[in-house]
């Protein structure tokens, strides 16, 4: 997992790749957390290019992700996802309170 931050150091970028299941999730959920919980940015996007697979536990690491920055007075969005897991928010109605940024093409 790979992070970067804006150049005026208020918007985290944090990079998930591979599938995100239940096999993966408590891992992914971990190193999402102890990054926002190190950073604690006002603004964090989840940059999905890079996720092939997704199931409902990425939902939770994305809800786990927002409830943080949240209570925090920041905002989260999600962006770059691709058709597999762009299906499974879309089932989830997550955009109704998480921004999702440009989905990828098929």
């Amino acid at each position: 997992m790979k992070t970067s931050r804006s150049d005026d150091g208020t918007r985290l970028t944090i990079f998930l790749s591979g599938e995100i299941d239940h096999h993966t999730a408590a891992h992914i959920m971990r190193e999402v957390m102890d990054k926002l919980e190190a950073e604690l940015p006002r603004d964090c996007i989840l940059d999905m290019s890079k996720v092939s697979f997704m199931d409902s536990s990425g939902i939770a690491i994305i809800l786990k992700a927002y409830k943080l920055i949240n209570s925090t007075g920041g905002r989260l969005a999600v962006s770059n996802v691709q058709a597999q897991p762009m299906r499974v928010l879309d089932a989830s109605g997550l955009d109704r309170i998480i921004k999702i940024l440009a989905p990828m093409s098929e």
